[in-house]
Parts: C-alpha cells; sequence; structure tokens
C-alpha cells in the first residue's frame, strides 16, 4: 500500500493542482485567513472595481469542511484523475484547455439569473463528473450500496440525490450543461461528420510544453468506431 504521499505525488498535474487549490482555500477561509468574500464571483466588483481575480479564485472553494466538501474533493480525485490518466492520458493540454472552456462557460452560465452563484466549483467538479460519464458509459457505479447503474446516468443520480437533500439545482444543471456542451464541440459534432471547432491552442500547448506540465507528448485522438446509441464514449491511440 502506498503512503499519503507517495499517492499524492501520482496524481496527474491538473487534477492535483486543483483539488489541492480547493482544499487549501477551505483549510484557510476556516482558519478565517481568508475572507471569502474577497473571492467570491460578484460581477459588480469585477466589471467596476477591476477585480478580475475573482473570475478565477471562485473555482477554487468548494464550501466549508463537511460531508459535501469530502465528496466533491473525492470527486475531483476519482473522475478528474481518471480522466486525465485515461482519455487525457499524454494530452495534458487537452484536458486544461477542457476545465479552461468549462470555466468559461459557467462564467457565462452565471451571469443568468437562475444559475446566479458566488462559487462556481462545485459546478466545474460536476462538470468533470459530466465529461466521465460520457468518456466511461458503461461502467458499474455503486451508490452509498444501495444502487447499481451505469455511469452514463451517474449524474443524473446525483443530482436526484441533491434534490432528495435538499441540495440546490442549479449548480449541478450548470455542470451538466458546461459538460455537454463540451463533449458536443468535441466528441458527437465530429462523430456526425462536422468539425471540431474547440481545438486546444497552440499557446496553450506551448505553454504547457515550456512549463513542462505532465507529459510532453500529445497524441491525435481517434473516436470510436460506429458502436450507436448513447452508451460509446471514445477510443484511444497512443503513439501516432
Amino acid at each position: 500500500m502506498s503512503s499519503p504521499a507517495e499517492f499524492y505525488n501520482s496524481l496527474p498535474p491538473i487534477s492535483k493542482a486543483y483539488g489541492t487549490l480547493c482544499l487549501v482555500t477551505t483549510t484557510l477561509a476556516t482558519l478565517k485567513l481568508l475572507p471569502i468574500y474577497y473571492i467570491a464571483l460578484i460581477y459588480e466588483q469585477v466589471f467596476f472595481r477591476l477585480q478580475v481575480w475573482r473570475l478565477l479564485t471562485n473555482f477554487i472553494f468548494l464550501g466549508p469542511f463537511s460531508i459535501n466538501f469530502g465528496i466533491r474533493l473525492l470527486m475531483i480525485l476519482r473522475y478528474g484523475v481518471q480522466l486525465e490518466n485515461g482519455p487525457f492520458n499524454r494530452r495534458t493540454a487537452d484536458f486544461l484547455w477542457m476545465m479552461i472552456f468549462g470555466s468559461s462557460t459557467l462564467l457565462v452560465l452565471a451571469a443568468i439569473p437562475f444559475f446566479e452563484s458566488y462559487f462556481l466549483g462545485v459546478s466545474l467538479v460536476f462538470m468533470l463528473l459530466y465529461v466521465w460519464s460520457r468518456e466511461f458509459p458503461n461502467a458499474n457505479i455503486n451508490i452509498y450500496g444501495l444502487v447499481q447503474l451505469k455511469a452514463f446516468y451517474l449524474p443524473w443520480a446525483m443530482l436526484a440525490l441533491d434534490v432528495i437533500f435538499g441540495s440546490p439545482i442549479a449548480p449541478d444543471l450548470c455542470g451538466i450543461l458546461a459538460g455537454h456542451l463540451y463533449y458536443f464541440l468535441t466528441v458527437l459534432h465530429p462523430l456526425a461528420g462536422g468539425r471540431n471547432i474547440l481545438q486546444t491552442p497552440m499557446w496553450l500547448r506551448k505553454m504547457v510544453a515550456k512549463y513542462k506540465i505532465g507529459a510532453l507528448v500529445y497524441t491525435q485522438t481517434q473516436p470510436a468506431g460506429n458502436t450507436g446509441g448513447v452508451f460509446r464514449g471514445r477510443s484511444y491511440r497512443v503513439g501516432g
């Protein structure tokens, strides 16, 4: 069995960095060292006082220490890590671009009154869950030892649980919308014969290579063949 340090060091870079930032932020907020007001997404402060850091910092707060916080952090460590080590293996720039696109989409959605939120970290984690469920649609998931279902339905099951426990569903819906938009533009639309209009920009690839973030070798994705139906996911070929 690996030690906690070995487990932490084995995590892929983007998921590790995001999970660490979320944990550190909640710790600082709990110790009263970081007033969460100064990292919240408040558009009036962004546009009229040029506090542009709020566009980023609102994503790294998942709430105070609680069961819900633990669940969200575990979702990063499971679904984010499985994505980064699986479909996005040796494609660190693409995974980072997915996070950037998802965050940008969520910022737009947050401007809509129904989806308005001061912190979009939960929505970003839910977006990771949704993309994971599409990439691993046939994986068997056991929820609290009571219900077993295919991973394809997991986001909707988690949303239903939030409804049952009285948690707001807007963050979950935002994550689903952002995740589906990303998956549609990068997988479903190209599979239908369209062009991938969400290619990872070259400047991001160069930045990842320059700072040696993750694996440096990029491999082209190969969509799965015509398997039909929604339980499709993608397949990947390494080595060109």
